[in-house]
């Protein structure tokens, strides 16, 4: 048995009370994780935690055919698997999808599957969580980005431009158009993958100065995309110790995702196996919501919630509110409840451009945005008995 197995299997033994939880397991190797590749055999031996992705149903698109694909979809069922040492952590996402779409750069209307890894950069209070998808003001995400991707001919800042043409309009022949081709694939990038911080839509910055060193890859295989994130445990951005949360988004290319279509999972409490600490942040974020569903539903309606929200069953699709057709999928119950009776603490910038100019779903006061819903302070119970139903509001998973 090798050293590395027989690491991952002690941890998994030590593990088993967390595991309940629903956690993902960070198991503890002394190899060097970011050299893992998606297909490494090192991850059959990782404890795999299946988790959830929901279709992003906030805001309706402008395309009308990629509406058209994504009419009532149906969420995913997904894999994580996590090992780390003691610098680094390796993630592996695994999700179905029936067809391989690679983006190309010479097509505008062509999109390539692809997923992403959002980490909150203060995680201390699971009830202050960043808004899922971009983080929200005040409460900054760093994301990873994976697309499968054509390589790209680009100048790489040294001016280039020659290479971008084509062979047909160069004159060269025979071993000449060899050489060509060999240099121009040294040039091309051929691999998309990016680093971002964010506060929010609209806010988000890709980092470029190198300070944030990660690897990804994807590959492709039986119906499915396996991809992984490797990162350091510390930077200038994060530290990640004890347990910390994670989310993850996968775009499907065929359906014309990109943006803000695509599947996304709620936060998911990690748990470095070996670390101290953490254990308040896995219970908040995997504790079942307890209220009851059925008064819950009623106060919905009782305090017009339906009035500006696409409830399904409830409402029609509306053009002021962000749509909660799967909210319960990929919000914890307390971002739901900070929502509720405090509904100014995050709001999503951006407008509907679907919506009528008069019913914006906030305002821009002395520079500050304000929600246009108001605050609804309720007593205990009912909040918990509105919260556990709108935790049910998510699509069938298959």
């Amino acid at each position: 048995m090798t050293k590395l197995k027989t690491a991952l299997l002690t941890t998994t033994l030590v593990a088993s009370s967390v595991m309940a939880s629903n956690a993902v397991l960070a198991h503890k190797t002394d190899r060097d994780v970011t050299k893992l590749a998606p297909t490494s055999k090192a991850w059959s031996y990782v404890k795999a935690t299946t988790i959830y992705l929901y279709p992003q149903t906030t805001i309706r698109f402008n395309d009308k055919r990629a509406n058209e694909l994504n009419e009532n979809p149906h969420a995913k069922e997904a894999r994580v698997k996590a090992i780390y040492n003691g610098r680094s952590i390796a993630f592996l996402l695994e999700w179905p999808d029936g067809t391989k779409s690679i983006q190309k750069g010479c097509k505008s209307d062509v999109y390539g599957d692809g997923f992403a890894v959002q980490l909150p950069v203060n995680y201390k209070d699971a009830s202050k969580l960043p808004y899922i998808g971009m983080g929200s003001d005040g409460r900054p995400v760093v994301i990873h980005l994976q697309k499968a991707a054509q390589p790209i001919y680009e100048p790489n800042g040294n001016g280039d431009v020659g290479m971008q043409q084509g062979t047909l309009n160069k004159n060269k022949f025979d071993k000449e158009v060899e050489k060509f081709d060999k240099e121009v694939s040294i040039l091309a990038v051929t691999d998309y993958q990016r680093s971002f911080i964010s506060e929010g839509f609209r806010s988000m910055t890709e980092i470029k100065d190198g300070s944030e060193k990660f690897s990804a890859d994807m590959a492709y295989g039986n119906n499915g995309w396996k991809g992984k994130v490797a990162r350091p445990l510390k930077d200038d951005y994060l530290k990640l110790n004890g347990a910390f949360p994670v989310a993850f988004a996968t775009w499907d290319g065929e359906r014309l995702q990109r943006d803000g279509l695509k599947y996304l999972s709620n936060w998911i409490p990690v748990k470095l196996i070996g670390q101290n600490g953490g254990g308040k942040l896995v219970e908040d974020l995997t504790k079942p919501v307890k209220g009851d569903v059925e008064n819950g539903k009623n106060l919905v309606q009782q305090n017009g919630c339906t009035g500006c929200h696409y409830i399904p069953g409830l409402s029609q699709p509306s053009a002021m509110a962000p749509g909660l057709a799967n909210i319960g999928g990929y919000s914890t119950a307390a971002y739901l409840k900070e929502s509720i009776v405090e509904p100014n603490a995050v709001v999503v910038p951006g407008y509907n451009r679907n919506a009528h100019p008069n019913t914006p779903w906030y305002n821009v006061v002395d520079g500050k945005r304000v929600s246009t819903m108001p605050p609804y302070p309720l007593d205990d119970k009912s909040l918990n008995d509105m919260v556990a139903y709108l935790k049910t509001l998510k699509a069938e998973v298959k």
